[in-house]
């Protein structure tokens, strides 16, 4: 191996480790942004569905590691390696992703959010951001425990891409043929900030068409049937389940009193009123209904508010 490609992977190795020590699971890239360690059951007949359960290296994200003589073993499988990724949606950060894509000729990333952020009222607080060999950049945000945020592309917005759980970002530092990812100035003393509540709502999945309910369920058609699909929400479908009902709600012959019954459900859930509102506010504006006022029940407190 080349000098310079020995100093590449140790650069790309030191960084790495300084993300682990912030509590940043991260695995060895390749100059092409992906995992630099092939699968160890390639070649099988059929396929196997092992995200690392078998021990040995080469699942993608899922070998993310924030351990550091397990980040050095990984490097060291990988010599050829000239980044490295950041684990998404894993604790203690649970990172969500805003890559924003910026090209010549292309959708601009940076002025859809922008306008998303204007059209559903937030405002994206200042937070660690990576700028792209491509003249893009990469906002780091953070999610609450109970939300699981899929990765979606272009889906928010022309231009705007979401990792979530099971993807990854490129970790600054880290050099492709195009160019090192570096973070922006000014942000590099930040700490992630919180996805706004109404931003991690429209993260949701697209909530699925009358004909089409969530897998191994009947759509619910009736108010009751709304209620207690909300009521029956696990850890991590929380805000979706909410989002799915209230654009069914939305798009009922009277939805206000079906609005605050499943206010009142999702409240208690241990959902937060104001990620309750955030959410009623974005299945609103995809429904293109006026959402309704805030109901009292609305503004009390949870008995169990989320962590």
């Amino acid at each position: 191996m080349a000098a310079s490609a020995r100093q590449t992977a140790a650069l790309a190795l030191a960084h790495a480790l300084t993300a682990a020590e912030r509590g940043l699971p991260v695995i060895p890239l390749s100059r092409t942004k992906l995992p630099a360690l092939r699968s160890p059951h390639r070649g099988e007949r059929r396929p196997v569905p092992c995200r690392g359960e078998c021990g040995r290296p080469g699942h993608g994200v899922y070998d993310a590691t924030t351990d550091p003589a397990a980040v050095r073993a990984l490097f060291a499988a990988a010599p050829w390696a000239t980044g490295y990724g950041i684990a998404c949606g894993r604790a203690p950060h649970r990172l969500i992703g805003v890559d924003l894509d910026v090209r010549e000729g292309g959708p601009d990333g940076v002025a859809a959010l922008d306008a998303l952020a204007r059209r559903h009222g937030f405002t994206v607080p200042p937070t660690v951001t990576v700028l792209t060999p491509s003249g893009g950049r990469h906002l780091w945000l953070t999610g609450p425990p109970d939300t699981v945020v899929p990765n979606s592309a272009s889906r928010l917005a022309p231009g705007v891409d979401i990792r979530g759980a099971g993807g990854y970002l490129v970790g600054p530092g880290s050099t492709t043929p195009r160019g090192t990812y570096r973070l922006a100035p000014g942000t590099a003393h930040l700490s992630p900030a919180p996805c706004p509540p109404t931003l991690l709502a429209l993260t949701a999945p697209p909530p699925p068409r009358r004909a089409d309910p969530p897998p191994g369920r009947t759509a619910p058609a009736s108010p009751k049937s709304l209620v207690d699909f909300v009521l029956a929400s696990p850890r991590g479908q929380r805000n979706t389940r909410l989002f799915w009902a209230a654009c069914r709600a939305y798009e009922s012959p009277n939805p206000p009193p079906l609005l605050a019954a499943l206010t009142d459900a999702a409240l208690t859930t241990g959902l937060p009123s104001p990620e309750i509102h955030a959410t009623l506010t974005s299945a609103a504006s995809i429904t293109a209904r006026t959402p309704a006022a805030r109901t009292p029940a609305a503004t009390r407190s949870p008995e169990n508010p989320a962590e």
